[in-house]
């Protein structure tokens, strides 16, 4: 009579899809701008062993960064209505790819609650900043151009939610996270221009923005469970 002896184990991943508000703040030359409601989304995978006490993640995403410049109420000096001018934003549209660690916690059946770091590397796709090419002329070089954004960029990812069971393989997600930039998105030299409003030459320093933006995302992540038998 021969007996067997069985053992099994196996191996998690889970897959993320989500998306939401993104609030983007900007420092310009250490002078913060109003800040820029727009939005985001990202895939990710990460390990999802029980016996791991800090699972490792991977996630791509695009995120709409900038700011906003918004205006006050005006009179005009000729009706005297007031009105409010148009609001300014300047958006910078990135790719971002980022890796880092997850800590989760249970509480009880109703949810998982995580946090988690991570480090972040990104590429600029595009920006608005063309829109004020004709504005700067009339105005003197006050808004950032094109040809001085810094398309690479770096920071940190921090954050944390909650994962909502509603099968066996499929979670909920709600994430609350802070993306600080370590590096410059913008940096534009100390140039002379042309004030119009003097009719003579002014400096203007050097400038530099960076960028940190605020998330609130919502998803789903899907389990995928391969269970060896040895």
């Amino acid at each position: 009579m021969l007996t067997g002896f069985y053992i099994s184990h196996a191996q998690s991943k889970a897959y993320s899809v989500k998306g939401g508000l993104t609030l983007g703040v900007q420092t310009w030359n250490n002078f913060e701008r109003d800040p820029l409601f727009k939005y985001h989304g990202a895939v990710a995978v990460e390990s999802a062993d029980e016996d791991l006490l800090v699972s490792v993640y991977a996630q791509l995403g695009y995120h709409v960064k900038g700011s906003a410049i918004r205006s006050k109420n005006l009179i005009d000096a000729f009706t005297g209505n007031v009105f409010r001018a148009p609001t300014q934003e300047f958006r910078f549209e990135n790719l971002s790819f980022s890796f880092g660690g997850k800590k989760k916690q249970t509480l009880g059946t109703f949810a998982e609650f995580y946090y988690f770091f991570g480090l972040r590397g990104d590429y600029t796709l595009r920006t608005n900043l063309d829109e004020y090419t004709e504005t700067n002329l009339r105005v003197g070089g006050f808004f950032p151009e094109d040809q001085f954004v810094r398309k690479w960029n770096y920071g940190a990812d921090v954050g944390g939610g909650f994962e909502f069971p509603f099968t066996d393989l499929i979670q909920g997600i709600l994430e609350f996270s802070v993306h600080p930039d370590f590096s410059l998105q913008y940096k534009q030299p100390s140039a002379t221009v042309w004030d119009p409003y003097t009719g003579n030459n002014r400096t203007l320093g050097e400038r530099t923005i960076r960028n940190i933006t605020f998330e609130i995302s919502l998803g789903l992540r899907f389990m995928h469970i391969i269970e060896y038998i040895d």
